[in-house]
């Protein structure tokens, strides 16, 4: 099959959607596909065999610039100047205006492609593609309507305004979701999600889990004594880190302890003014723009790791920290209990939010090295057991099937 993969954003490493990207286009390739993915910025490191077609946007949002105003020359036509108005209007543009141009360029290439996988972007342009005949598939992580609660919920009432502007697009993404007939996501709390805040009927959702790359292998040196990594926007309110901060906090005052955040917060953001007030400039340290061979060594490196997340619809950190047999404290929220078991055996879990929950779980497990290595060893066979990128390339290679066997079906019936 020939396949075009779209995503308006594929940051590598960290975000989800660019480690998919990655990993599926790899191994669709692998079993004799032929892909093509379509980005925008930032765009996605991908495997020998897997062709990149960019799909520029003024890119409103990079570092180190973000609400950038772009030069009067880099602007290239309307959907240009939609961008950068929605943008000045505090809305997030990415998604409607990548759709656009999308749209645009497979217009005049769709006899390139046997079926169209759009990766979340969920825009009226994509969902043009399919009625200009091109079977479609979608993948929905989870719907960010979650996202938008938990900035509502935490945010003061003078930026709520400014908030519901931005999640503005998510308008767009139900209403496209709900007309769509093959949906993929990743985990059974998602495809409940997706189902309530979407609409979305439940007989057109499949739920494929993610996979861990085979890269990501327990460390063959010592982990450092009183590490804890974590992985997450650090500035995101709704992967916890101010509740893990807090935790680390008042662990300190009983032992030493080093927070590794593999994450880049924004200069002067909340997180820093936390890490400033609690006193912790000497415990954290944050850590970007890392190799593959440098995250996973990473990961090896600590004694215990801890996604502290208020919601996530699979979190495949957890599953690559658990490949690496890492200790695990997590939080019981979204997907998490689906990918580490509720059974205690691969990760301890807490009350999402809960300090004091969070200290006395972390502080258990760096006191008990025995269990520790128990742990990691029980997370990594469970990896090895059910996450695996080749059966989601499979899987969603059945779905591209289906997709246009119904359109011929169609077709047909015309």
């Amino acid at each position: 099959m020939r396949v075009a993969l779209l995503s308006y954003r594929s940051k590598p490493h960290c975000g989800g959607q660019g480690v998919y990207v990655r990993h599926l286009s790899r191994e669709l390739v692998a079993l004799g596909h032929t892909v093509e993915v379509f980005s925008g910025q930032p765009y996605p490191e991908l495997d020998e065999g897997v062709r990149l077609t960019p799909v520029p946007s003024l890119d409103l949002y990079r570092e180190p610039d973000p609400f950038r105003i772009p030069r009067l020359g880099e602007f290239r036509d309307l959907i240009d100047v939609q961008e950068f108005l929605t943008m000045c209007t505090a809305g997030f543009p990415e998604p409607r205006t990548f759709g656009r141009r999308v749209a645009r360029l497979l217009r005049e290439r769709a006899d390139d492609f046997d079926v169209v996988h759009d990766n979340q972007v969920l825009a009226h342009g994509v969902l043009d593609l399919e009625r200009r005949g091109l079977p479609l598939v979608a993948t929905i992580h989870h719907p960010i309507t979650f996202d938008r609660r938990i900035d509502l919920a935490q945010a003061p009432l003078r930026r709520k305004p400014a908030l519901l502007r931005w999640y503005g697009f998510l308008r767009m993404q139900g209403h496209v979701a709900r007309r769509l007939r093959h949906v993929l996501t990743v985990s059974e709390s998602s495809r409940r999600d997706i189902v309530a805040d979407f609409g979305v009927d439940p007989e057109r959702i499949e739920v494929v889990p993610l996979g861990a790359d085979d890269t990501f292998v327990p460390p063959s040196t010592a982990r450092v004594p009183g590490r804890i990594l974590a992985m997450a926007s650090a500035d995101a309110p709704m992967k916890g880190i101010s509740t893990l901060l807090e935790a680390v906090a008042k662990l300190r005052t009983e032992r030493e302890v080093e927070l590794v955040l593999v994450s880049r917060p924004t200069p002067g953001g909340p997180t820093e003014q936390q890490i400033e007030r609690l006193g912790l400039e000497s415990v954290v340290r944050f850590v970007h723009g890392v190799s593959d061979a440098e995250l996973v060594e990473l990961m090896g490196s600590a004694e215990v790791a801890c996604v502290p997340s208020l919601y996530e619809g699979f979190s495949l950190p957890t599953a690559e920290l658990m490949a690496c047999a890492t200790p695990l404290v997590v939080s019981r929220a979204g997907a998490i209990p689906e990918v580490v078991g509720e059974d205690g055996v691969c990760a301890d879990l807490v009350t999402p939010g809960d300090v004091g929950e969070l200290v006395t779980a972390l502080g258990a497990l760096l006191d008990d090295p025995d269990r520790r290595s128990a742990m990691g060893a029980a997370g990594r066979a469970r990896v090895l057991e059910r996450f695996s990128w080749r059966a989601v390339a499979l899987a969603t290679e059945a779905t591209y099937r289906r997709a246009i066997e119904e359109k011929e079906r169609a077709r047909a019936d015309r």
